[in-house]
């Protein structure tokens, strides 16, 4: 059988991400499991394996990728880094016609390649098969209870980003008694359920949303909020799971009478513009609009939560905002309400990240470029032969603009 020659590419996007799809050890790992599969790695100084680490391994670290069939990588690649005619896996981010990645795709087809995106490969209930959104929840939870200490003065964690592991992060509230807040979490996927796993190992109560509405409680609680729990359909108030996922135009958000309860709401709905928002700018100008911290674990600008109008970065997650200008103001200031909107958070604990992401790689979808026909692939390909593929053609008038 002909060998399939796979590249681990340089990040080049800048802010520079960390993360790697496979591990040293997984490069092995994937070599054992498939004979017929080859690994280069193009060196980095930025990833968050070392070169080094990779040679220790026996795997060949070398610049030019040329040879390579099959190139993988995390975030969307700078053109004049694109390679023509070759097939490219990594998280392209033009799904949503995401406007700052137009160029990307136009040259991708200019280029004959041939796109697969990671957020695209399903199983056929459309269940995504691998991602980084565990690691995201974790973080994205600290985040969110580090923007609260800070906001109050009440504690001073450390980020995840300044921590070596999970474990690490985690230790630093063993010796620390969380306020009496209420949180609100939206979102059940992969983020959410890292989001719901870290509480649960801070010993949070977890609570059903009547309670945390209605109720009052001596310690901190959280609550979770499905599809079900937040939308019904404008006209028949019901949640049809089908059909909102076909015309989430026909329906609307609950979400608002919790804004009144909710302290802290740390958000991770997958969302797309068709959707209607958690709740307007309007209703964040009302004096019944509780909640002073929103850890937007999305990060949709202008999408599910209105108030995201930009995102941040790890060394500085928060801004600010002023529900009655609809601006940016000072973060941790009293008039306003302060949103963590990192889009990377992942990359603040890149080592494990990447290792539970190879795993899922390796288990679910490698195999998958050794197989005459994928149905997987075929579902996840974007682009092929110097065009957009039938799934998705309604990036036509994306590509065109």
């Amino acid at each position: 059988m002909q060998t399939l020659r796979i590249g681990l590419i340089r990040e080049e996007k800048v802010p520079y991400d960390n993360r790697v799809s496979l591990s040293p050890e997984q490069c092995v790992e994937l070599k054992t499991k498939f004979p017929q599969i080859a690994v280069i790695v193009q060196p980095s100084p930025r990833r968050c394996f070392a070169d080094i680490e990779y040679t220790e391994k026996g795997i060949e670290v070398k610049e030019d990728l040329s040879a390579c069939d099959l190139l993988i990588g995390i975030k969307e690649i700078p053109v004049q880094f694109l390679l023509t005619g070759k097939t490219y896996l990594f998280f392209s981010h033009t799904k949503k016609k995401q406007p700052h990645n137009r160029d990307m795709l136009k040259t991708i087809l200019a280029k004959n390649i041939r796109l697969i995106d990671y957020e695209c490969l399903t199983d056929t209930n459309g269940e995504r098969l691998v991602g980084f959104g565990h690691f995201a929840g974790v973080v994205g939870a600290h985040n969110g209870l580090m923007t609260w200490g800070k906001r109050f003065g009440l504690f001073d964690l450390k980020p995840a980003y300044k921590c070596s592991t999970y474990n690490e992060l985690i230790e630093q509230y063993k010796h620390l008694t969380l306020p009496t807040i209420k949180i609100a979490v939206t979102g059940t996927g992969r983020v959410g359920k890292g989001v719901i796993e870290f509480l649960d190992r801070l010993h949070v109560e977890r609570i059903v949303p009547e309670e945390f509405l209605n109720n009052t409680f001596n310690e901190s609680v959280f609550t979770v909020f499905t599809s079900k729990d937040l939308f019904r359909n404008k006209l028949t108030h019901e949640f049809i799971r089908s059909e909102f996922h076909t015309h989430p135009e026909l329906y609307e958000s609950v979400f608002l009478p919790y804004t009144h309860a909710a302290d802290l709401i740390m958000n991770s709905i997958f969302w797309s513009p068709s959707m209607p928002q958690l709740f307007t700018k309007v209703n964040m100008k009302s004096s019944s609009f509780h909640c002073k911290v929103i850890a937007d674990l999305s990060c949709d600008i202008d999408g599910s939560i209105p108030a995201t109008i930009r995102s941040t970065t790890i060394e500085d997650p928060v801004f600010g905002y002023d529900a009655q200008t609809e601006k940016e103001c000072a973060p941790y200031s009293k008039s306003g309400i302060d949103i963590m909107a990192v889009s990377n958070l992942p990359n603040e604990l890149p080592r494990e990240a990447s290792v539970e992401f190879g795993e899922h790689l390796i288990n679910k979808i490698m195999g998958e470029f050794l197989k005459p026909q994928s149905n997987i692939l075929k579902r996840a390909t974007i682009i092929k032969n110097g065009r957009l593929t039938a799934n998705f053609e309604y990036l036509t008038d994306y590509v065109m603009g």
